[in-house]
């Protein structure tokens, strides 16, 4: 049977309305959904854990802000088991998430927690993750949540984020969407389902550029910040308060 437009998105998910949510069998199929949709996403989770090295302490509380089914917080809490007083928090807003998330909980020092990462209350930490999160905030409001990880983090603390982020000009942009699509044609998606999928995806995921997420960083008081990962259209940053 012929996909619908805006129906099919591959690996048994379907948007209602053309729009994407996590919620129901997205939060059930995700973890291969994304593994075959975002480059490298198992790379850049153990990225992540090794980084977390040099600042994950024996009294951390370590929080992954948009945590999904929580395979990161848990890869998180298995590295550093022996610090036993060390705290790590997943934070979704999607109850389905937050039920797989719970089915697969690790270790007893893991909170996973259903709320909404703009108004949930941070203690100070020393590493706050933000994996392919703050594309699918408004906008609007990511300035402020890129000032309320800063106050959240201790000094010497830091905060990791990756994101998709968009080319600097159009030229840039089709060579990149370009690059995309042929990544996921590799992966088995059919040409209606990659469709399907941006196209379920307009007014939900709106990244911005390099430059962009550079100066929220700037402005929310970051002043150290490198790139650590980059593939096409997806970019990883560490930043140091």
């Amino acid at each position: 049977m012929k996909d619908k437009i805006g129906d099919n998105l591959g690996d048994n998910l379907k948007a209602k309305n053309s729009a994407w949510n996590f919620k129901g069998p997205v939060a059930k199929n995700f973890q291969s959904h994304i593994s075959r949709s975002v480059p490298f996403y198992s790379e850049g989770q153990e990225l992540v854990t090794q980084i977390s090295d040099f600042f994950i302490k024996k009294d951390t509380i370590c929080y992954e802000l948009g945590c999904s089914f929580g395979a990161l917080t848990n890869l998180l809490a298995k590295r550093h088991v022996l610090k036993k007083q060390a705290k790590f928090v997943g934070i979704d807003i999607e109850k389905d998430m937050i039920r797989q998330a719970n089915k697969k909980k690790s270790n007893s020092n893991i909170k996973f927690v259903c709320d909404d990462v703009m108004k949930y209350k941070l203690k100070k930490s020393d590493l706050i993750i933000s994996y392919y999160t703050t594309q699918f905030i408004n906008p609007s409001d990511r300035q402020i949540f890129f000032k309320k990880i800063f106050s959240s983090l201790k000094w010497g603390g830091a905060f990791i984020v990756f994101e998709k982020v968009r080319a600097r000009d159009a030229r840039f942009q089709d060579m990149i969407t370009g690059l995309y699509n042929e990544f996921k044609l590799d992966n088995d998606y059919s040409p209606s389902e990659i469709f399907n999928k941006t196209r379920s995806l307009k007014g939900v995921l709106e990244p911005f550029s390099t430059k962009g997420n550079c100066e929220l960083l700037d402005r929310a008081g970051f002043k150290d910040y490198m790139t650590i990962f980059k593939y096409i259209c997806f970019t990883g940053f560490l930043a140091i308060k």
